[in-house]
């Protein structure tokens, strides 16, 4: 190989080392040498002594049709990934307790909305190889991105992430439920092969409303084999929360409010379906627990090399084709000159 050329059926060059031979055979003036019909003629001094110029480009045509039966090739290596991995549903309370500003980052007080989003964006940019999908919720749950590889619509959607995006409540048994939907219709789609699925449940709550009980959702997740991972988002006890004005909806001020978290729902969800539960009262722990879940649930992709072979036997099989017709041209060409000539000479 050289420069990422090779040549396919190589052997074709022995050809070559015809060549010699019959150029030795010919200018010795023996017996004739057959290369292409008629070419017998070629070793008549008549036929020398005017030109070699057909005996040249028959030669030139020999060589050129040798290189194209040895089929040139252009090798491209390309490294393939074996499309396998999870498929992954977030779902993410988005009710008003989400405006809570109990976490700081830099010394700037955030709420945990704004606190997790960077970090559910991290989470989806280095899952490579995985689908995943967005369920939001509060009072009702909705589909916000079904499951894709596009990462950068997924981040888009991760954008518009706001609390006034659904009703107010906390609806975590219908969230979960409509997660596990989805993870459930991906079982129907044989475009990628995957190894399994599970569920991340973000909320810092508790279930407030909705038509299933979390304990039931949990449930079905089981019975699915689907683990689910649960996090417990934001500080116990009594927080920052933004005061609004009830008819311009402008921010006004701070309050202090308390929102229960249910923790022991969420560690029962994620023991019941073998997950794992997390408290983020921070956004390090929050990371943390992004990462802790990334780390179990992760698979090594199968690197495959595979060598992509371009012909390019026809840069010399066409050339090689207009050398012989050329040569059978001109040699055409002086022979009848030279018959011409002849039949002139004899009839002087």
């Amino acid at each position: 190989m050289i420069n990422n050329w090779i040549f396919g059926n190589p052997e074709w060059f022995g050809l070559l080392l015809l060549l010699p031979l019959i150029w030795w055979l010919r200018s010795r003036g023996g017996s004739e040498v057959l290369i292409i019909p008629s070419s017998a003629e070629w070793h008549k001094p008549s036929w020398m002594k005017q030109t070699r110029l057909p005996v040249a480009l028959i030669y030139m045509a020999i060589v050129f049709c040798v290189l194209a039966l040895a089929r040139p090739q252009k090798v491209e290596e390309k490294v393939e990934v074996k499309q396998e991995g999870y498929d992954i549903v977030l779902a993410i309370d988005l009710s008003p307790s989400m405006l809570a500003e109990d976490f700081q980052k830099g010394g700037v007080r955030l709420n945990r909305l704004n606190a997790v989003r960077p970090i559910i964006q991290k989470f989806i940019r280095e899952r490579k190889g995985d689908r995943i999908g967005l369920v939001v919720f509060g009072g009702r749950a909705y589909t916000m991105a079904p499951l894709t590889f596009d990462r950068n619509w997924l981040k888009k959607q991760a954008d518009r992430l706001e609390t006034d995006l659904v009703e107010q409540g906390t609806a975590i048994g219908d969230g979960l439920a409509l997660a596990l939907s989805r993870l459930e219709l991906s079982r129907r789609d044989d475009s990628a092969e995957r190894i399994g699925a599970f569920a991340v449940l973000l909320t810092d709550g508790a279930q407030t409303i909705g038509a299933l009980k979390p304990e039931d959702s949990a449930k079905v997740a089981k019975d699915m084999g689907i683990p689910v991972y649960t996090i417990g988002v934001g500080t116990q006890g009594v927080v920052p929360f933004p005061a609004f004005d009830p008819n311009s909806g402008q921010r006004i001020g701070t309050e202090r409010r308390r929102f229960p978290l249910d923790e022991k729902t969420l560690k029962m969800i994620a023991k019941e379906t073998g997950g794992q539960y997390f408290r983020a009262r921070d956004t390090n722990a929050t990371e943390r627990a992004f990462a802790a879940i990334d780390k179990s649930q992760k698979i090594e992709f199968e690197k495959q090399t595979r060598l992509k072979k371009q012909e390019h036997y026809y840069w010399f099989a066409v050339p090689g084709a207009i050398l012989a017709l050329m040569s059978l041209l001109t040699f055409t060409s002086i022979s009848l000159i030279s018959n011409h000539t002849r039949r002139a000479i004899n009839g002087i």
